[in-house]
């Protein structure tokens, strides 16, 4: 008897596995598809729900609220498979993955109407919009690689660009610094020399701690020997002004 119980339920597991995946690659448009999101994450492939809307990163947004419990019923598939993280959820997308709000982008226009419908306008216009509610100019927002956090945007050496988020090299990085900053351009100071230590150019210096470390030893020697002569010759000069002077001349004398 349990042998016969068992074996239905091996067939119905089976049976309910190949229909899981005749429906996942129809549902991924192929055998490329599933495995592409085979390879993104394990449980995407035969993960299904309604299609939300997507991003300008090409990030895909989908909900199923009947056969996932909450807090797994909304997930996005990223567009860019090889480069992703947290961050590269939209800001726009943000409030609905995590459940702040049940309305997505794609009808915050119609939201947004609504609203502004009963908002009186006080004084004449000539902008365009009738608010700035929501406003955000999508036509002319450019993000590096549709990187939301810009911070990442940054040179992993000097010149060497970051193939990571295809920086290329020599490419100025991308994140905001602030006034004073040393990697603020406003900032940097032209190299200016003041001088150099041969007549052709090739050491130059701009001050002269820069100047020592370019000295060689011999050169560090002679500039020694050249300030020990400039003392012995003034302290030969002020011995003989002395002598002239009658040597002691004006001293006291002590006892008898």
């Amino acid at each position: 008897n349990n042998n016969n119980t068992k074996q239905p339920t091996n067939f119905t597991m089976v049976y309910g596995l190949v229909r899981s995946v005749q429906a996942a690659v129809k549902y991924r448009g192929g055998w490329k598809g599933l495995l592409e999101h085979m390879y993104t994450n394990g449980d995407y492939p035969f993960k299904m729900g309604t299609f939300m809307g997507s991003d300008a990163a090409g990030n895909r947004y989908y909900e199923n609220r009947i056969d996932y419990p909450f807090g797994q019923h909304r997930w996005v598939e990223p567009g860019d498979i090889h480069n992703y993280d947290s961050s590269s959820v939209a800001p726009e997308w943000h409030g609905w993955m995590t459940s702040m709000n049940d309305d997505p982008p794609c009808s915050e226009d119609t939201f947004i109407a609504e609203k502004t419908e009963t908002v009186e306008q006080m004084c004449r216009s000539d902008a365009p919009d009738k608010s700035n509610l929501g406003l955000m100019d999508t036509d002319n927002i450019y993000n590096f690689h549709d990187l939301h956090n810009q911070s990442q945007i940054r040179s992993r050496g000097y010149g060497i660009g970051n193939p990571i988020v295809g920086l290329p090299p020599g490419v100025k990085d991308g994140f905001y610094t602030q006034p004073g900053s040393p990697y603020n351009e406003a900032s940097i100071r032209p190299l200016e020399f003041v001088g150099s230590l041969d007549k052709d150019g090739g050491r130059s210096f701009k001050n002269s701690k820069w100047a020592e470390r370019l000295r060689t030893a011999e050169e560090k020697k002679a500039m020694v020997d050249e300030q020990v002569g400039e003392v012995k010759s003034m302290a030969d000069m002020f011995g003989s002004v002395n002598a002239k002077r009658g040597g002691g001349r004006g001293g006291t004398s002590v006892g008898n």
